[in-house]
């Protein structure tokens, strides 16, 4: 039986060399990439159909690497990833990073190893030696959702900055003025930009955020419950907590209904990351909603034009305040009497 010794040995390169080029490293030469794949064909190293996908460099796959699978837009993402995927012809490969940059980075290897043809990422923080080396080495890669400053490659995303104004102006009208925030990791893109939208926002209506009102979270549960029980511990409470993201935010009611307090009539909640059980709350929240469905498609489709050899751009989608009862609103049927 053909080993990898043999198939060195016909191309004239080290073990190694054989091995980085059956994983698509980056850093093996043209010269000896093309050697080992003749020895590969020669020897009939691999079967048929992967040998025929190392001289096209084609393996049909593609890869996300998530934040969190638990969270459900997440969750959303990956499917119409897969999705519009499958609707090009790929087949995906999923990692979930948890929101570790250390098992981000374990998934983006393992799956530069199983040779997919282009890597999607919402990278779990703001910088990564690994991600930075996987665009400079030519693998194409789009990030979706959030994105890493220094790294070249397409952003697709969504551009919660006027939803945030469109939610703060809704607290605004409604009398609200002691507004607090749980704020996603400050390493990732989402979670400082919703913060600076946030105090900004409030700006604009010369409201302050001040320290006390910043929790820090971790697009978590239990950071939006830790948190929640800090603002409420306060000598002066706010009036809404605004939760960075889905999952902080069901913490955050866990904590308030802890505590025997009512929402909305004691302390007002909203969101960001509208989810599908939100609406059968008690109250319903207020959310803002990313398009999460055209975010995965777009992805993929800028993905598959790199591979196709095309530069697509980056995409900015907006997103939307959905307005339901959670921060004082009156019922529907009241609505028309304003």
């Amino acid at each position: 039986m053909t080993s990898i010794k043999d198939v060195a040995a016909r191309a004239g390169v080290s073990v190694a060399t054989v091995s980085r080029v059956l994983n698509s490293h980056p850093s093996v030469s043209p010269d000896a990439k093309t050697r080992v794949l003749a020895a590969v064909d020669a020897l009939g190293y691999r079967p048929n159909a992967v040998a025929r996908s190392l001289r096209t460099d084609q393996t049909r796959t593609l890869g996300l690497v998530i934040s969190d699978v638990l969270n459900p837009y997440f969750t959303e993402l990956a499917r119409f990833v897969e999705e519009e995927a499958r609707a090009l012809g790929y087949s995906v490969i999923i990692g979930n990073a948890d929101e570790q940059p250390g098992l981000q980075d374990h998934h983006v290897r393992t799956l530069l190893d199983r040779r997919i043809d282009g890597l999607l990422v919402s990278p779990a923080d703001g910088d990564s030696v690994l991600m930075a080396d996987v665009a400079r080495g030519g693998t194409p890669m789009v990030f979706v959702d959030r994105w890493m400053p220094a790294v070249d490659v397409p952003v697709v995303r969504a551009d919660g900055r006027g939803a945030i104004r469109d939610l703060v102006a809704h607290l605004h009208a409604l009398g609200h003025r002691r507004l607090a925030i749980i704020a996603g990791p400050a390493a990732t893109t989402t979670g400082a930009e919703r913060v600076e939208a946030f105090r900004e926002a409030l700006h604009a209506y010369e409201l302050t955020l001040p320290d006390a009102y910043i929790g820090q979270g971790d697009f978590q549960a239990d950071s939006g419950r830790r948190v929640t029980e800090g603002f409420l511990a306060l000598p002066e409470p706010p009036e809404i907590v605004f939760a960075a993201d889905n999952l902080m935010a069901l913490g955050a009611l866990d904590a308030i209904r802890a505590a025997g307090l009512r929402v909305p009539q004691d302390i007002g909640l909203a969101a960001f990351d509208d989810i599908p059980w939100f609406v059968h709350t008690d109250p319903p929240i207020t959310a803002i909603a990313q398009p999460t469905g055209d975010l995965g498609r777009a992805a993929v489709r800028a993905l598959v034009d790199i591979v196709d050899g095309r530069s697509p751009q980056s995409v900015t989608l907006p997103a939307r305040l959905v307005v339901r009862r959670s921060c004082g609103e009156p019922a529907p049927d009241q609505r028309s009497n304003l």
